[in-house]
């Protein structure tokens, strides 16, 4: 890989050449190059980055994106600050150059529409709407904001008077962590929509189904929300420790269908053994979504009290 310095014609026909703009850089630009990078890992291809705004060099790009001022997927060219953008998804959210890259490499990544969507929605779509200028957040504490990724990628740009100012380096070092940011939600994404029809399936099997009792430490358990009944989850933590959890009223809220029993809260040990006559009792969360027994059936004891509470 490279950045452009001095061009010339003569550059490496083995290596796939990706183009993007120079000096400042944002989370969009920095995704889909992570992105891109990715898609050529798994081609087993090499590559050379060039940060820049010539337009002799912008047309040699196998693939370009966050400038040239055209979106052709066809051609690889994912810009969307041309005049009329470079469309926009159902929910109004316009596609920046994250999203325009996700929407045709994905699947290779994802090898799963439905991954590939749960990667849109989690973070090309906020990064997107970030990028174009829409407001997808309200605040409910006067003056503090979410620190997202966008934050985490700013915070990497250096200020006016740092000595140390080489943005291509900093560019390169950024897009690494986005890959490796990337990686990451794609395995576990993956992971959860793999587990979602065990965890539906011990829904359906299941005698009371108040309760879910899990066999792994299944990830995705927030599918239990989309049923009437289920008020707790019991699995078993790496540590060999039992725990239970509450089942939120919706996926991305914070409100219990059932608290944990008040008189729990925040209590430990022998406090809660004294509090719940159960011997094993090791700890519950203050604000009553979870709580640690060290056996099953300590922790199914836990249970019976939260229900009948």
């Amino acid at each position: 890989m490279r950045f452009l310095k001095n061009f010339s014609m003569e550059m490496n026909k083995n290596k796939k050449i990706i183009v993007t703009h120079d000096s400042k850089f944002h989370t969009d630009d920095v995704f889909a190059c992570a992105t891109i990078l990715l898609v050529l890992e798994k081609n087993n291809e090499t590559f050379e980055l060039f940060r820049t705004r010539d337009e002799s060099i912008i047309k040699t790009g196998d693939y370009v994106f966050d400038i040239g001022g055209i979106y052709d997927e066809s051609l690889n060219r994912f810009d969307h600050h041309q005049i009329g953008g470079a469309g926009k998804r159902e929910n109004g959210i316009e596609y920046a150059s994250f999203g325009l890259v996700w929407k045709k490499f994905g699947i290779i990544l994802c090898e799963s529409e439905d991954v590939v969507s749960k990667i849109d929605k989690k973070m090309a779509q906020p990064i997107d709407a970030i990028d174009n200028g829409i407001d997808i957040y309200t605040s409910v504490i006067k003056d503090v904001q979410p620190y997202g990724i966008d934050s985490i990628v700013s915070a990497f740009l250096p200020t006016w008077n740092e000595k140390e100012n080489n943005k291509d380096e900093i560019f390169l070092e950024v897009v690494f962590l986005a890959k490796k940011i990337l990686q990451r939600e794609i395995i576990k994404a993956k992971q959860k929509e793999s587990d979602k029809n065990i965890l539906i399936d011990i829904y359906k099997k299941a005698e009371d189904k108040r309760i879910m009792i899990l066999d792994q430490h299944y990830s995705g358990k927030d599918v239990f929300s989309d049923f009437p009944e289920p008020l707790y989850v019991i699995d078993q933590r790496e540590d060999g420790d039992w725990m239970l959890t509450t089942v939120r009223k919706e996926k991305h809220s914070f409100v219990n269908r059932k608290d944990l029993p008040v008189a729990w809260a925040g209590l430990r040990n022998e406090e809660l053994q004294k509090v719940t006559g159960v011997s094993d009792a090791v700890f519950c969360h203050r604000s009553l979504f979870l709580g640690v027994a060290k056996t099953k059936e300590g922790i199914m004891k836990l249970v019976e009290l939260a229900l009948n509470n």
